[in-house]
């Protein structure tokens, strides 16, 4: 069985695709969310594991609202995915 892929590598694919759909560079979505180059970069790659106010900031300057990037990163999962939580929980 595949192992399902990290929230951190989903939520970096989602971004840099829909910067890149919108024809943005990385400068200057990092400019608009107030954050370095280099940091978007580490998220887009999955690297860092941003928080939920970097996230919004992100989001915010690709024009989409906090919603509307999680539904999209959801969107992207594949199989059941309460399994992690009950393993997590246990």
């Amino acid at each position: 069985m595949t192992p399902e892929p990290l929230w951190r590598h989903l939520l970096g694919d989602q971004l840099r695709s829909i910067r890149h759909r919108r024809g943005d560079t990385l400068e200057e979505t990092a400019r608009r969310a107030g954050i370095s180059p280099q940091y978007l970069s580490e998220i887009e790659r999955g690297r860092k594991e941003p928080s939920s106010e970097m996230i919004a900031a992100v989001a915010g300057a690709l024009g989409l609202t906090l919603a509307e990037l999680i539904r999209a990163v959801a969107g992207n999962l594949r199989g059941p995915t309460c399994r992690a939580g009950y393993a997590l929980a246990a």
